[in-house]
């Protein structure tokens, strides 16, 4: 006897499944959330690039007008362009001396930098051996360290070694300046890099000089581009260090000579020349930037990509 406990067909019975949908609409709380959360960041993104770029557009515009359009219209455009003014800041007001030792100090002292900065990161992140934390702790600590603190000492020290207003003592105190933080990122950047090519590069025979330079610091492009980046900046804009140690007129660099130039162009009221050298001093950075900014984010984000 064939006994079955399935009950007789009829219209089917809808059971709850817990994997099967129904049809009904998702609530839209978190993509309502989403929305305004996307608004709200966009509009503060947009609040901050207008106050940033508003300014630096002002200065512009303001060092092509005269000192007479300056006070009397200063948020209308020039009617023309007084080229004058670019040239009265670059050459009465020596801004093409200042401009010069500007340039030799820091790409003197950036090539330094990254170049000893980079090798103490490499040796301190690859290699084990004693004392390998605390002279990274050293480093660390050095980014603590008030700057405001060592003037005294450091401009005795100068003075000791016969280095005190000249250019070669600037470019090593910004090398000194500029280590710790350089010793910092590259050390954890180097860190995020795969072993196995430099094992495979000692394995073809290669020495640790040749791995170094041929190998590691290759793969470490976007790092060093990023900090590259940042160092220029801190360098470019230094202002108290050069203020204390290089006081000789014919030595001063760009920062010094722009407070030299808003002192003795304030009295005469030449605002003009003051803004075109304002701008001549700001357009390296932004050149920097714009033409490195993708560089700059790859190496701030490699080492959580990796």
């Amino acid at each position: 006897m064939k006994t079955t406990d399935t009950p007789p067909a009829g219209p089917a019975e809808e059971v709850p499944s817990v994997g099967r949908t129904t049809g009904a609409p998702t609530p839209p709380a978190k993509a309502s959330e989403g929305t305004v959360l996307n608004v709200f960041s966009h509009g503060v993104l947009i609040l901050w690039a207008f106050m940033v770029v508003l300014p630096l557009l002002w200065a512009v515009m303001t060092s092509f007008k005269t000192d007479r359009d300056i006070f009397s219209s200063p948020w209308a455009l020039p009617d023309s362009l007084h080229f004058e003014n670019w040239s009265r800041a670059w050459t009465e007001a020596n801004m093409s001396d200042y401009f010069l030792n500007t340039v030799i100090v820091v790409g003197c002292s950036l090539v330094g930098t990254m170049l000893l900065g980079s090798m103490a990161a490499y040796v301190l992140a690859r290699f084990d051996f004693p004392g390998n934390r605390f002279i990274y702790f050293l480093f660390i600590g050095g980014m603590s360290f008030p700057i405001i603190l060592a003037l005294v000492p450091l401009f005795y020290v100068m003075q000791n070694l016969a280095l005190l207003n000249t250019l070669p003592g600037l470019i090593l105190v910004y090398i000194g300046y500029s280590l710790p933080f350089t010793v910092f990122f590259m050390t954890a950047f180097f860190r995020t890099l795969p072993t196995s090519v430099a094992e495979a590069a000692f394995v073809d025979g290669a020495s640790h000089t040749r791995t170094f330079f041929q190998v590691m610091l290759p793969m470490a492009k976007p790092g060093l581009i990023s900090i590259s980046i940042f160092n220029f900046l801190g360098q470019w804009n230094q202002y108290m260090l050069p203020t204390v140690l290089n006081t000789e007129p014919d030595r001063k660099v760009l920062t010094q000579g722009l407070v030299q130039l808003a002192v003795s162009q304030g009295y005469k009221g030449d605002w003009s020349g003051l803004f075109a050298g304002l701008v001549m001093a700001m357009l390296p950075v932004l050149a920097a930037y714009v033409v490195f900014q993708r560089q700059v984010v790859q190496g701030l984000t490699a080492g959580a990509l990796k």
